[in-house]
């Protein structure tokens, strides 16, 4: 068995602690456990800006990123057009995913004077935090509502929008339900609206809170990526991209999918902002049964549902043909509630 380097001085200093423990005065060893938590403090402090590297190794230096509240840098792309934009449209990707995803979505927007922008969620790509760990849903929509702010900032006076897809939908739905007045219209793409009848039953879910109290950590199983897409050449790229998590969901990650679910349902009765909902019918990661919840519950007077036959759960890296459906239909949607030159 290999020594850890040190092990003897650190064995002399606590044994020379403990004698002097010992000997002394009850005083003298509260002097001591303050100067030892302090030490043990000052070693915990967060490292300088300069010296933040990213999951892969990278200086944040280097890299497009926002700071969020909790002083964790998140990594952002922009999607820029050549002219003065006309719209601003944030994109919230999916769990387990990373916003670069979502180039295809972005070049067909930018084509028409849009701006968008995105930002890898805690946990997830080129963001700090604990993979696909999250101690309450609230975190991805603060991020989001900061981000969006950030950009309102330099282009104040743009509408707004949302695009989001599976996971990021219920983001999506959280956030436009937040601050309603801010955005002109949210965009769903095979959205969390509720959790699948078969995995969420009333005992998975009572036996789910019981685990995430005992054994939060606990594996559920990994997304089966045969899922993501009808097309072979998708599911590949999905699977060889290191910035996708590969890993099992924990208990308390489903955990709090649960509760965001929970918090939709109750959610949609209050919901009158414009929205455009495409699903695939055969859809096995996010129950297409929530997006048909949304479309009949909410009281928008401006909503659409779009359902793809045989379409898989990623629908913006679907069959090509149902991609560049996807992409006209959600450019469309969009530039159709732009405000004319006149009234902006």
């Amino acid at each position: 068995m290999n020594e850890i380097p040190g092990m003897h001085t650190m064995l002399a200093t606590c044994l020379l602690v403990a004698a002097v423990s010992y000997w002394y005065s009850s005083e003298l060893l509260t002097t001591l456990r303050l100067f030892i938590s302090v030490s043990a403090l000052c070693g915990d402090m967060p490292e300088p800006e300069g010296n933040r590297l990213s999951p892969q190794g990278v200086p944040y230096t280097d890299l497009p990123h926002i700071v969020n509240v909790d002083g964790l840098h998140l990594f952002c792309r922009y999607w820029e057009p050549d002219s003065q934009p006309k719209a601003l449209v944030f994109v919230a990707h999916g769990a387990g995913e990373h916003c670069g995803g979502y180039a295809d979505i972005a070049h067909s927007l930018t084509q028409h004077g849009i701006l968008v922008f995105a930002h890898d969620h805690v946990g997830h790509g080129q963001s700090e935090g604990e993979r696909m760990a999250i101690k309450n849903f609230q975190i991805y929509i603060r991020d989001v509502l900061q981000h969006i702010d950030i950009m309102k900032g330099q282009y104040p006076n743009l509408p707004v929008f949302i695009i989001g897809h599976s996971m990021g939908g219920g983001i999506s739905i959280l956030t436009a339900c937040e601050r309603p007045q801010d955005f002109a219209g949210v965009v769903l793409i095979a959205p969390m609206v509720q959790m699948n009848a078969e995995s969420a039953t009333p005992f998975k879910v009572f036996l789910a809170k019981i685990l995430n109290r005992l054994t939060p950590n606990l594996s559920l199983g990994s997304i089966e990526s045969k899922w993501i897409s009808r097309d072979p050449k998708q599911v590949e790229a999905y699977d060889t991209d290191k910035l996708n998590y590969h890993g099992g969901l924990r208990v308390s990650f489903g955990v709090q999918l649960m509760d965001a679910a929970a918090r939709i349902k109750r959610e949609l009765p209050n919901i009158t902002w414009p929205f455009f909902i495409l699903h695939g019918d055969a859809d096995k990661l996010c129950d297409i049964g929530g997006s048909h919840l949304m479309y009949n519950e909410t009281k928008s007077s401006d909503k659409k549902l779009k359902v793809y036959e045989k379409a898989y759960h990623a629908l913006h890296h679907d069959l090509p043909e149902t991609v560049e459906s996807v992409l006209k239909e959600v450019s469309t949607w969009i530039l159709e509630r732009l405000p004319s030159p006149h009234e902006s």
